[in-house]
Order: structure tokens, then C-alpha cells, then sequence
């Protein structure tokens, strides 16, 4: 198992839930020192748990290639990848190191990296005949009902709304997601691409940053 974000939030109650139902779970966490703190709590919980802390930054896709690298480099099966790190409603416009609108390049574009770049460890839990089908689970968000792609300005350039920039990053989540399954189906894959529901959830989202008007109110 394989979790993005898994040091607080949802990523966090997954990491631990799965922790204790014996799974080897790995934590790719931006943060390092909030991993470790992640990684602990855990164990504090499920002393005898399986972990791995991994350093991954989605905003920069050269720390993805590399984190997916040392994933693969381990020759280990992987039977699920939870797509759940995010940003939401940034007040101002900021670009990923590689220049892309942060909430696009961090909730779409470095998942979709990530995802294509670990295929061939979901392969191999094929292979290893692990009972359940290998999936990747792409977390969305209420706020997609809201969401418009804007082909014209996919970054946000011309026009930033915070919370229109957040809901386009989860209706193309949830675009990957449907289209990625549609793939591997139509190629006899037994890979399964699935999307998650949260609803809305007291997570770090909502606890952390500098909100103001209607993100106050949500």
C-alpha cells in the first residue's frame, strides 16, 4: 500500500486503518519531520505495524520520478496506490517549482505522473496472484460539482479564483481516474482505477491556511 499525503488528514486515518489490518504501508509525505511524526503515531497505535517513510514532493515531478524509482527499485509488488495528497484555495496564484498552478500541478498533474510511473509495480501485484485486484484510488472532493476545465487557461494565468482553481483540479481527478480505468479495461488489464468521496472532512485543509469569504464559510 501506498499513500500520498499520509501524515495527517485522510491519508493519515487510511495509513493507520490499513497499519493495523497488516498491511505494509508506505507514507510519501512532502514534509519529512510531519512523516516521522506521522510514522510514530502509528506505531504507537499498531506496535508491530509495517511502514515506510517516503519523501515525495507532487509539485515537483522530479521528485516524483525519483520517489518512483526507489519505489520500483525495491522489486515489491504494489497492490494499492491512494492518490489523496492535495492543496485547496491557495488565497493567491503559486506555481509547482516546475511552473504549473500549484492546486493543478499538485492534485492532478503529480498524481498522474506518480500513477503512470509505479504501473509497473501494480503489474507485478498481478503477478504476485494477490487475491484482490490491484487498484488505484484517486481522491475527489464535493467541489467538483462546481468544476469547469478552462481549456483557454488550464493554469489560471489569466483569472485565479481560489476555489475555482481547487474545483477544476478535482473534476480532472475524477476525469483521470474514469479515463484511466477506461484504458485499462480496454487493454484486459486486471488493474482497477477507482475514485473516492470524502465529503467533507476536518482535515489540514480546513485547519491550515489563509481563507477568507466563502472558504471561511465552507
Amino acid at each position: 500500500m501506498l499513500i500520498t499525503g499520509a501524515n495527517s488528514g485522510i491519508g493519515y486515518q487510511a495509513a493507520l486503518v490499513l497499519a493495523a489490518k497488516g498491511a505494509q504501508v508506505t507514507l510519501a509525505c512532502r514534509d519529512k519531520v510531519r512523516g516521522n511524526a506521522a510514522l510514530q503515531a502509528i506505531r504507537q497505535s499498531v506496535p508491530d505495524a509495517r511502514l515506510i517513510l517516503g519523501h515525495l514532493d507532487l509539485g515537483l515531478l522530479s521528485s516524483v520520478k525519483r520517489f518512483a524509482e526507489s519505489v520500483l527499485n525495491q522489486g515489491q509488488p504494489l497492490h494499492c496506490l491512494i492518490n489523496n495528497a492535495g492543496v485547496m484555495a491557495p488565497p493567491r496564484r503559486l506555481e509547482t517549482a516546475d511552473g504549473f498552478e500549484l492546486q493543478f500541478g499538485t492534485n492532478v498533474l503529480g498524481h498522474f505522473a506518480l500513477t503512470a510511473l509505479l504501473m509497473p509495480a501494480l503489474q507485478h501485484a498481478i503477478s504476485a496472484n494477490i487475491t484482490d485486484a490491484p487498484r488505484v484510488v484517486t481522491l475527489a472532493s464535493i467541489a467538483h460539482k462546481r468544476g469547469r476545465i478552462n481549456f483557454d487557461d488550464l493554469q489560471s494565468e489569466h483569472r485565479y479564483s481560489p476555489m475555482a482553481a481547487y474545483a477544476q483540479s478535482k473534476l480532472a481527478d475524477l476525469m483521470f481516474a474514469l479515463e484511466l480505468n477506461r484504458r485499462l479495461r480496454a487493454a484486459g488489464s486486471d488493474i482497477l482505477s477507482v475514485a473516492a468521496h470524502p465529503g467533507i472532512a476536518s482535515t489540514n485543509l480546513f485547519k491550515t491556511g489563509d481563507y477568507h469569504g466563502i472558504e471561511k464559510v465552507v
